[in-house]
């Protein structure tokens, strides 16, 4: 019975929840460690992106004879070059845009709450529980807007950690370039034999899999801001190149991203003019369908392939589990394990077929 698969998942499963449980029990003993992890954490992911994002390059050097240093110095310095490139190209506008967005917002707001109002003043006319959401709302509003200290902490705060981690960014980056191949020698160094061929495969699928991801998906979302900001500017919206640029930040969260994107900009539209706004949404759900049905499938292929359900089923648990980090974060973990999943599988089977060699 303890070569049965159903046993030994059920006996891994239960010492899983037995470590889970004591590691509860006694999770105050390694507060500090967390503090370091989230401290590390942004950093290191951020460095971890642009590794994936430079490591073609440094490849490439490196097959043209570049000594392993000067590779690592030309890839920064190319990283910092097309930075300030970027900066000096659009950075003036988008200052510009931001200005007047500032400028503007008396408006803006007083539009918004005009909306609002209106609203506010036909609640008697609504259902009863619709009614009370509004008025929940309303007190929400009325809290947070009276919380504005606590938006001055939260934001030097923030502040402190944004310095911090573009400190962190480039020393992550550096070894990531330098190191990143000792790590599976390092890892596969305490196994032999087969499971030492087996987790090299492992580790090799994995790492194909975050690149595909994080490259595929960088890609999507340059293409995605890009049609936008045509589609804006073809019907003349305010601040056009600011809120293309925030549908492309936004479009890496999955499945969410793009309601994110067009909520801003159909404020814009309808404070510029109502039937904007409909332009608004016409220009993302053009953008959405060409980016779901003909650019994400020829550049990330089949290696990420999840259903739909699947995604928002992960979304919605990882976000009640880990806020915004998870609801990010939940398709390429799950795509590791599925990765991981994968090559266990198959090596069972590949172990099933020599055992049954062996009995023949």
């Amino acid at each position: 019975m303890t070569n049965k698969l159903w046993f030994q998942v059920g006996i891994g499963t239960i010492l899983a929840l037995v470590i889970i449980r004591l590691f509860i029990e006694v999770q105050g003993i390694f507060d500090p460690l967390f503090i370091i992890a989230g401290t590390i954490f942004v950093p290191l992911l951020l460095g971890g992106v642009l590794f994936y994002l430079t490591r073609p390059v440094l490849h490439f050097l490196i097959k043209r004879k570049f000594p392993k240093w000067a590779a690592v110095l030309t890839v920064l310095f190319s990283l910092i070059l097309v930075l300030y490139l970027f900066y000096i190209m659009i950075g003036p506008i988008v200052t510009d845009q931001i200005n007047a967005l500032v400028d503007n917002a008396p408006e803006i707001i007083e539009s918004i709450e005009e909306s609002a109002q209106y609203i506010f003043d036909q609640r008697d006319r609504l259902p009863d529980s619709i009614e009370e959401q509004l008025s929940g709302m309303a007190s929400q509003i009325g809290d947070r807007i009276g919380d504005i200290g606590g938006w001055v902490i939260s934001f030097i705060g923030s502040f402190v950690s944004g310095v911090v981690t573009l400190v962190l960014v480039p020393f992550f980056l550096i070894y990531l370039l330098i190191d990143h191949k000792k790590f599976v020698p390092f890892v596969t160094g305490f196994f032999s034999g087969e499971r030492k061929g087996w987790l090299r495969k492992t580790l090799h699928d994995i790492d194909d899999t975050l690149q595909s991801y994080i490259q595929g998906q960088l890609l999507v979302s340059f293409l995605v801001g890009v049609m936008l900001l045509i589609g804006y500017l073809i019907i003349d919206l305010d601040y056009a190149l600011l809120l293309a640029l925030i549908g492309m930040a936004t479009n890496v969260i999955p499945f969410l991203g793009p309601y994110i994107a067009v909520f801003p900009a159909i404020i814009i539209a309808l404070v510029q003019d109502p039937i904007m706004a409909v332009y608004v949404a016409i220009i993302m759900l053009v953008a959405q369908q060409i980016e779901s049905n003909f650019i994400t499938p020829n550049v990330m292929g089949k290696s990420l392939d999840v259903h739909p359900l699947t995604v928002i089923t992960l979304i919605l648990a990882a976000g009640n589990i880990a806020g915004l980090w998870g609801i990010i974060l939940a398709i390429p973990v799950y795509a590791v394990i599925k990765t991981i999943a994968k090559n266990v599988y198959a090596r069972r089977l590949e172990i099933r077929k020599t055992a049954t060699r062996d009995i023949e």
